[in-house]
């Protein structure tokens, strides 16, 4: 009998979700696997950061009284004394650890809680996100796919499922997400959509891999979630709330809930990305520069992976090396390496002059980012990185704490800096983000380092090591050093784990 469709043609999500139910781990390429479990190093540690955030800390806190927690707080019969920290996290005074409150079966970051897993990969997914530290790739839309990949965590803990189910299901994420943000013409964001509209439908084919889903499921499992999650680009438009790092985790965490949905025989309509009315259709009416907007539908779906030889997306997608203003991470890679290429030390330098495009000139060089006195400022002035870049040897989220910002060490450092444009690094952009810098010690020489593309990229990745200073760095406060490293392992040894349950006990704070 053949399969009923609104639609005489085979419809996209037929497609996408026969490859997905197909792969299998045995299909996937060694440096696939790799850099899956470099993207969880990074993401893990930006997680552990993401949790210190207010944002982070206030949906915990909504969640845990969705669960019934700590009601009596809340009653403004019964005054309690307030949460320390600790308590706040769930960790109790007596034994220093995360009490695990909650009875699902899913675990949050840091906290321990337990809830299900539609929460759990929301609140993970959030952390992730939190600090807008962890993964970029940019085509005709941006996206972030980490911000993805909670959700089949908490599904892996919740079925009891191994660390090659894991792997498996964020390599398709990586895939689909990373090829919907490739066939916009324009991409959705040039009329105002947010890229969580796209994660919408990638989110559920990774969350119903993990579920075995059949393709059948699979396809209504897309059309559950794309359903209800399109995104307006007023999130991150004007004045930004805390939404802006919400709307991508929000998407995994309806990935999560509709291949959930679907797995009991709960149908989505299967045009939601190609049919009548559906993705394609809907921003077809629009008109872009006189065009109307459109999709590479065959691109979407052209040489998906099938085998060990096959290319996979993944490996495409950059890391943030930098917690600071996008345009400032070429400069400052190039500056990185001019001091370690000719062992530099700050107290030898008498001049940096940083060439840079335009735009970056005018944001990250004006005269008050000379001056910063605020973290929101610091990162994005591009005297203070590269100043306290060459003190410090790094630059981490520990060289924004107010106290480093304020040290008035940094300004005779600061005013050595010379940032320009430079006109022939403009025409390059946004292929190449051109930078180039020389620094003139006090003894007269000169040493220059051009950049074009930023520590990160894929085209010069990050190395495991590197990952693990900014991992400490996000981490080592929150969860202890030593823990870090064994989180590390536990991480980078995924493919062995019969279940990830060791790894989000090492994630909880003690």
């Amino acid at each position: 009998m053949s399969r009923p469709t609104t639609e005489s043609k085979h419809l996209l999500s037929h497609t996408i979700a026969e490859w997905a139910c197909g792969l299998k781990y045995e299909d996937l390429s060694p440096e696939a696997i790799q850099a899956a479990k470099l993207f969880w190093f990074d993401s893990i540690g930006c997680a552990l950061g993401g949790s210190q955030q207010e944002d982070a800390k206030i949906l915990l806190k909504h969640h845990r009284a969705m669960a019934g927690e700590k009601a009596s707080s809340r009653d403004s019969s019964t005054k309690k004394p307030a949460l320390s920290e600790a308590e706040g996290l769930g960790m109790t005074k007596e034994h220093g650890r995360a009490d695990g409150q909650g009875d699902g079966k899913a675990t949050a970051f840091v906290s321990g809680f337990k809830t299900n897993p539609v929460d759990a990969a929301f609140l993970n997914g959030h952390m992730i996100r939190a600090m807008d530290y962890n993964d970029i790739y940019w085509k005709a839309d941006p996206c972030h796919p980490s911000d993805l990949i909670a959700a089949p965590l908490a599904l892996c803990e919740s079925e009891g499922l191994s660390g090659k189910d894991l792997i498996l299901a964020t390599i398709i994420a990586y895939e689909i997400e990373m090829r919907l943000c490739e066939i916009g013409r324009p991409g959705v964001r040039e009329y105002g959509w947010h890229h969580a509209t796209l994660s919408a439908f990638a989110a559920p084919i990774a969350a119903g891999r993990v579920l075995n889903l059949t393709p059948n499921q699979m396809v209504s499992a897309i059309g559950i979630s794309a359903s209800r999650t399109f995104c307006p680009g007023a999130v991150t438009a004007g004045k930004l709330t805390n939404m802006k790092n919400t709307v991508d985790p929000w998407a995994g965490r309806m990935g999560a809930e509709s291949a959930l949905l679907a797995r009991e025989g709960f149908s989505g309509p299967e045009h939601i990305i190609d049919g009548k009315e559906g993705l394609f259709a809907v921003f077809g009416h629009v008109q872009y520069k006189g065009q109307p907007a459109s999709f590479d539908a065959e691109g979407l779906v052209a040489d998906l992976p099938v085998s060990p030889k096959s290319h996979y997306r993944i490996l495409d997608c950059g890391m943030k090396s930098f917690p600071i203003e996008a345009l400032s991470h070429a400069p400052l890679t190039a500056m990185m390496k001019t001091v370690k290429d000719n062992k530099i030390k700050a107290d030898e330098v008498k001049e940096i002059k940083v060439e840079v495009i335009a735009r970056a000139a005018d944001i990250l060089g004006d005269p008050h980012k000379y001056r910063p006195t605020s973290k929101e400022t610091a990162d994005h002035s591009l005297p203070y990185c590269m100043a306290v870049g060459l003190v410090d040897g790094m630059v981490t989220p520990l060289q924004f704490r107010e106290e480093r910002i304020r040290d008035q060490s940094l300004i005779p450092i600061m005013d050595k800096i010379k940032v320009v444009a430079n006109e022939e690094f403009e025409a390059l952009f946004p292929k190449f983000q051109p930078s180039r810098v020389t620094i003139t010690t006090n003894d007269g020489k000169s040493h220059s380092t051009r950049v074009d593309v930023p520590k990160g990229d894929p085209r010069d990745p990050m190395t495991e090591e590197e990952i693990a200073v900014k991992f400490t760095a996000l981490g080592g406060d929150v969860i202890g050093k030593d823990q870090c490293e064994k989180l590390r392992h536990s991480i980078m040894n995924l493919g062995s784990a019969k279940t990830v349950d060791e790894l989000l006990e090492l994630t909880i704070a003690r």
